[in-house]
């Protein structure tokens, strides 16, 4: 390989692979300690998609956010099914 592309460029690339790997598994090593933390959570009672959900809405930006609900909203009124929607029954 070293002949296609030099030694320096051999070299490079061996090493930019070699720290993609072992972030890999960092990654799996993360992965699997999230996965222990929603078990634990689990096991004292609470539902860990409703904590994925806050988690994944906490990361929207908030003017995003606020456009989709908006948008779910409109279109909830728009088929005359907001009120079977747990926002639309406390707006009663």
């Amino acid at each position: 390989m070293s002949d296609i592309i030099g030694d320096n460029a051999a070299k490079d690339l061996s090493s930019i692979i070699d720290r993609i790997e072992r972030l890999e598994d960092e990654k799996k090593q993360i992965a699997s300690d999230i996965s222990d933390i929603y078990k634990e959570t689990k096991g004292r009672g609470y539902d860990a998609a409703a904590l994925k959900e806050i988690i994944k809405i906490r990361k929207e930006d908030p003017s995003k956010r606020e456009a989709r609900e908006s948008m779910v909203d409109v279109y909830m009124r728009a088929i005359n099914r907001w009120e079977d929607t747990p926002l639309g029954s406390g707006a009663k």
